[in-house]
């Protein structure tokens, strides 16, 4: 039985993630479970089994278990598939066992979790499937997430393969069109970051055309986004900026451009489409009566 003890680290802090579990718990029994209540009898014992009903890249044990534990003390949890494993429609991911009424209670919960969680994994793996064999590229999530499941979501992404862009606003300077409208220009807007911010932070800055590129480049930017590049502009990008700068591409990537922009010799591709349209993972919960 897996324990999870590699993932901890990678998690939200507990009180961090008890905050959000139970914040959904009680978007479900503010008022109690009336059907449960009156259709399970007290001291009713149960064995849940969650199931995958179409092949996904597992994510979220820890969360799911973490889910009844806030309701209820289960007195058996067996993981049946690691995180980050590829499983097909019919696996087993992970059972529960304990108090019928509580498992009842918490289940929408505790699948609502992994659904969403699963989901992000699934599709991030996608994404890192499409990336040519061998190759320096890496797929990156960025600030797109949910409200309030931010931490989960990265992780998901972690699962699957991906890696994380700046969590908040406060880890990395991240100089964008409006930043640099608002300032007076990429180059103004380079050196303020750069006399503002730690030494110990890198400057990027996103462009919009190659002019943009130089002046990224001759300002001393440390990180280049280029943003909805054509192929051909692209291309020339990454020659000028080859051993300059860190080159991310971000808008308009889609899975099918991925192999095509890893070829191009990009560092990172940010796709906002793992954490804002990534569908939830088809995911049930079997529960049988225990004898």
């Amino acid at each position: 039985m897996e324990r999870y003890t590699d993932l901890i680290a990678s998690l939200p802090a507990w009180p961090v993630l008890d905050e959000l579990i139970d914040r959904a718990l009680r978007e479900d029994l503010s008022g109690g479970d009336l059907t449960t209540e009156a259709t399970v009898s007290p001291g009713t014992q149960a064995v849940a089994t969650a199931v995958a009903k179409s092949e996904l890249i597992v994510c979220g044990g820890p969360v799911f278990e973490r889910s009844f534990r806030r309701l209820t003390q289960p007195t058996r949890f067996v993981v049946h598939a690691a995180e980050g494993a590829r499983v097909g429609p019919g696996a087993p991911l992970w059972e529960v066992a304990g108090d019928a009424r509580g498992i009842l209670m918490a289940e929408r919960t505790a699948l609502n979790f992994v659904q969403r969680m699963t989901g992000v994994a699934s599709l991030t793996r996608r994404y890192v499937d499409a990336l040519p064999p061998r190759g320096k590229t890496r797929v990156t999530d960025t600030r797109k997430t949910t409200p309030g499941l931010r931490a989960l979501e990265r992780y998901a992404v972690r699962i699957g393969g991906g890696h994380n862009h700046r969590d908040t606003l406060s880890s990395a300077v991240l100089i964008k069109d409006n930043h640099i409208e608002a300032a007076g220009g990429i180059t103004t807007a380079i050196e303020r970051a750069r006399r503002y911010a730690p030494h110990t932070t890198k400057i990027e800055v996103e462009v919009e055309t190659l002019a943009g590129v130089d002046e990224a480049l001759a300002a001393g930017a440390d990180i280049i986004m280029l943003d909805n590049f054509a192929p051909d502009a692209l291309r020339k990008a990454v020659r000028r900026a080859r051993g300059r700068a860190f080159i991310e591409v971000s808008g308009g990537v889609t899975l099918a451009r991925i192999p095509e922009l890893a070829r191009a010799g990009v560092d990172a591709i940010s796709v906002g489409a793992l954490t804002h349209s990534a569908p939830a993972a088809d995911i049930s919960l079997d529960i049988q009566r225990a004898p």
